[in-house]
């Protein structure tokens, strides 16, 4: 048995999703940050469970071919960085695997996917950063939180921002230092500045610096502007968001302008778009184009069809189509994003476009009152994904094609499967990294629905067929030991029940019916249908 602080040889042959290698130490599972597949290394175990462990790196004895010197040395404290140790090539492999096996373990979706799409720049790529303030050991510090701690790392030259934010941090910092201007302490809730906020257009170059701080007011604010002006020529616009609350939310609802503009302009995709500091855009400008590029391409846009962009946001997506689309319809359900929304499509006199306020529910009422049927669906929703009653309501709407953009490919996976439920195959996806370096990975999938004018209906006499053999295939024990085996899921006699129901397969009459009308019965969840379905297949029961 494992003990803490024991060390132990350790070859690392797989890496889990969050950047961990994994390797096996008599029969135990032990979980290695900063490690690499093909690692031989020195282990000192830190943590140890019933199933797994953890260590961390005492001695690289022979290094992964994939192993590169971090370009950040605090990238290990920092926790930001996860790949920051490996190749950018065997970082792109890594995240394709990681696509592809979600789309088999959690959607039961045995297709592969298109080769991922490299950032066109790996370092240096964002176009916003928001520094966290604290004073720590009597030093005023500037940098990130290391995880899953509200403990500042100091850092001055992130290797995923531009080199401009690491000037403007430096001259920030030793100007609050000589100014003695205090920083927030979160236990007191005392101190004046939180977080700094920089956000920069990656084509218009034009920059904004926002103090987000605990009062209405920055200390010789007019001499720190001239200050940073001589920094940076391309400064647009100098605010202060106001935030007082006892929140891990950065930014407060007030914001002031100390100079310039209230929100900076950047071009993408070929159209103007505003940013104030509350915006959404994504941080990886030229990356974030060639995605909507594959999602466009996906979409298979004519200039006849009405295109209908769910969780919308700003408009990014919708907009950048809607040359190609007869019209776009956008729901957003923050009503701030849809005035951003509409006004961006005025700004570049996009007349095509519209955008709605409300979920996809109260969206699809409207649309349908109105006798409109959108043939293409964008799907963009947070890391949690879409609900069911989101799926369902976009089936209902009977679109020829869905696009799914996702930022986590678990929940894509799980969706991907609830909709195939719902008369939706998935037919092409494509990794596309947005965050290099890091553990994320966006990913879009389309998504085509079944036409029954192409399937061929046969009318057979079942009285002569013996049902009972083919049904007799696979026990319930052996339907859960696949599922279990294949795609990692536990599964009930209940649900195994109900699929075979669905699929015309007998189950005897009372078998796993309530035992009165009140009772309730779970549902089979779609994931797990899916994986049944797999195996009534494998067993040639359906």
């Amino acid at each position: 048995m494992l003990q803490k602080n024991q060390i132990i040889p350790l070859k690392i042959t797989d890496i889990t999703h969050e950047g961990s290698g994994i390797g096996h130490y008599e029969g135990m599972a032990v979980f290695v940050p900063n490690s690499a597949i093909g690692d031989s290394l020195e282990i000192r175990i830190l943590k140890v469970n019933k199933t797994h462990c953890f260590g961390l790196i005492e001695k690289i004895i022979v290094p992964s071919p994939d192993r590169i010197q971090p370009a950040c040395p605090v990238s290990r404290q920092c926790g930001g960085c996860v790949f920051q140790h490996i190749s950018y090539e065997a970082e792109l492999r890594y995240k394709q695997r990681f696509v592809e096996q979600n789309f088999r373990r959690i959607g039961g979706i045995f297709l592969e996917g298109e080769p991922i799409e490299a950032s066109p720049q790996p370092e240096h790529y964002r176009n916003k950063a928001q520094y966290p303030i604290r004073k720590q050991d009597g030093m005023f510090c500037t940098g990130f939180f290391a995880p899953r701690s509200h403990r500042v790392i100091n850092c001055e030259d992130c290797q995923l921002q531009p080199p401009v934010f690491s000037k403007l941090i430096k001259i920030i910092r030793r100007f609050c230092e000589d100014n003695h201007i205090s920083a927030y302490d979160e236990k007191t809730q005392k101190g004046l500045l939180r977080h700094i906020y920089l956000r920069r257009g990656a084509h218009s170059q034009e920059m904004m610096v926002c103090l987000v701080c605990n009062g209405h007011t920055f200390p010789k604010s007019d001499q720190f502007i001239q200050t940073l002006r001589e920094i940076d020529p391309n400064l647009a616009s100098v605010l202060l968001n106001v935030n007082q609350e006892n929140t891990n939310v950065i930014l407060g609802k007030q914001t002031k302008v100390l100079f310039g503009k209230p929100a900076i302009t950047d071009t993408m995709c070929g159209l103007h778009f505003t940013l104030s500091p509350h915006a959404f855009y994504q941080v990886n400008t030229v990356a974030a184009e060639r995605l909507y590029a594959i999602a466009a391409e996906y979409a298979g846009l004519t200039g006849e069809e009405t295109l209908l962009d769910l969780y919308c946001g700003v408009g990014t997506i919708g907009l950048s189509m809607a040359a190609q689309a007869k019209n776009i319809i956008g729901v957003e359900i923050i009503p701030q994003a849809v005035q951003n929304a509409s006004a961006n499509a005025a700004a570049n006199k996009i007349e095509n476009a519209r955008f709605l306020c409300g979920d996809a529910g109260e969206a699809a009422a409207q649309l349908a009152k109105e006798g409109i049927h959108p043939h293409v669906v964008i799907l963009d929703p947070p890391r949690k994904g879409c609900d069911s009653i989101t799926l369902e309501t976009v089936a209902k709407m009977c679109p020829e094609r869905i696009v799914y953009i996702s930022c986590n490919s678990a929940t894509l996976a799980r969706d991907c499967a609830m909709l195939q439920t719902l008369d939706y195959k998935p037919v092409r996806y494509r990794p596309v990294d947005l965050f290099p370096r890091t553990q994320h990975v966006e990913t879009v999938c389309l998504l085509s629905k079944l036409r029954t004018e192409h399937h061929i209906k046969v009318d057979l006499d079942l009285g002569d067929m013996d049902l009972t053999s083919a049904e007799s295939k696979a026990t319930y024990d052996e339907i859960k030991a696949y599922v279990l085996e294949k795609f990692g899921l536990k599964v009930s006699s209940l649900y195994i029940s109900q699929i075979k129901r669905k699929c015309g397969l007998e189950v005897g009459e009372n078998y796993n019916h309530p035992k009165s009308e009140n009772t309730k019965v779970p549902t089979c969840p779609p994931e797990k249908e899916t994986a049944i379905r797999k195996a009534l297949e494998h067993f040639k029961m359906v």
